[in-house]
């Protein structure tokens, strides 16, 4: 099975294809592929890489994101952490089930 080309290499593959197209149009042409063809082929590479960028801009400000969730999260499992224990030390079994706490100990 074949590796697959990652979205970056086949855009740069894209990018120096049109290049070659328009430095031999003349020869190319005799196969069918116009100037207009390779005008297509340029944008669309231009549009692919600038949505690759955006792709990658989002993915670094998910991480971002999923570290500050993280660290919320480790300070509120803290937090619970403590009410919990205040919770059973002070309340009885029974009432425990009023701060969604399972009848276990």
């Amino acid at each position: 099975m074949a590796k697959s080309k990652s979205y970056a290499s086949e855009i740069n593959a894209a990018k120096l294809m049109a290049a070659g197209l328009k430095a031999q149009s003349a020869r190319v042409a005799k196969r069918g592929i116009s100037a207009d063809f390779t005008s297509k082929l340029d944008a669309l590479q231009n549009d692919a890489r600038n949505l690759d960028n955006e792709q990658e801009a989002l993915k670094a400000r998910e991480k971002e994101k999923t570290a500050e969730l993280k660290a919320k999260m480790k300070d509120l499992k803290k937090m619970m952490s403590e009410a919990n224990k205040a919770v059973k030390l002070e309340m009885e079994k029974e009432s425990w089930k009023e701060f969604g706490i399972g009848a276990k100990r």
